[in-house]
């Protein structure tokens, strides 16, 4: 994504695709690409405090340049001592930023998996990034919480039904079935929506009373389901635990897709069925 974006405070808090993050883009000021300062100022207020998986309290800090020994690198850095790496003016690092705001049970999770993974990789001599460094990587930046208190739905979604799921059905994805970005990288993708843009969605069950609650109430359950479902090691080893999701065909987060014919881009509505 390239860094000349302007900051549009107002745009961001009109997409829908953007609707976790409002809470917090709320604060930030109207006019200034947020900095380093400003992403501190919001995690001083946030209560109760944000804390790693290791115990040590969050902090944003600028980039660490150079080769770096294993404990000063990102991941590793951020579990052992709290430390976030941001650089200025940089939609990726702030909008995580904001995802650790937002989601910052999940992003510990997330961050403790990455450090205990690379710690055994490296304790056996395995060279590369192993399958469970692949998936919550690919998750952290490109994924999408999928909860739904109709089973059915679940499984049109699961199986490739994306015309009888957002069309057919659209009624009841609108009632029963909710989609919140969480991958930062899918963030910065949604600064230009596109036809083709696709998310990673981790599937999760709630009860129907979920779609009724105050917005700030589901996510800070959804927080919480979602790092207590990463927290179990033997969840999310594997790509194949996480379903694409088209994201503009979600009913209402694309200005055309209120027709049937929009849902008839095979090449974006792919069909298939996994083996």
């Amino acid at each position: 994504m390239k860094q000349t974006l302007e900051w549009n405070k107002a745009a961001l808090l009109r997409s829908p695709l953007f609707a976790p993050l409002h809470p917090v883009l709320a604060e930030l000021e109207l006019e200034c690409f947020p900095t380093l300062d400003d992403c501190n100022a919001l995690l001083a207020a946030h209560h109760p405090p944000i804390t790693v998986r290791s115990g040590a309290p969050l902090r944003f800090v600028a980039q660490q340049r150079g080769k770096l020994p294993l404990e000063a690198q990102y991941e590793p850095r951020c579990y052992l001592t709290g430390e976030v790496q941001m650089r200025e003016h940089n939609w990726h690092d702030l909008l995580n930023a904001l995802v650790w705001l937002t989601f910052p049970k999940t992003k510990a999770a997330l961050n403790a998996r990455h450090y205990h993974a690379l710690m055994e990789e490296n304790a056996s001599g395995q060279t590369g990034r192993g399958a469970v460094r692949d998936v919550n990587t690919l998750f952290d930046e490109s994924g999408v919480i999928v909860v739904y208190a109709d089973a059915e739905l679940a499984e049109l979604l699961r199986n490739f039904k994306w015309k009888e799921l957002f069309w057919q059905r659209r009624e009841q994805v609108r009632a029963a079935m909710g989609f919140y970005l969480v991958g930062h990288g899918l963030y910065e993708k949604a600064l230009q929506p596109y036809v083709g843009m696709t998310a990673q969605g981790l599937l999760l069950a709630v009860e129907p009373a979920f779609f009724s609650w105050p917005p700030a109430q589901q996510l800070k359950h959804l927080d919480s389901l979602l790092a207590d479902y990463l927290a179990m090691p033997e969840y999310c080893r594997s790509t194949r635990d996480l379903s694409p999701v088209p994201l503009l065909g979600v009913p209402g987060w694309a200005a055309d897709n209120d027709c049937a014919v929009y849902y008839d881009n095979t090449a974006y509505f792919r069909p298939g069925r996994r083996g």
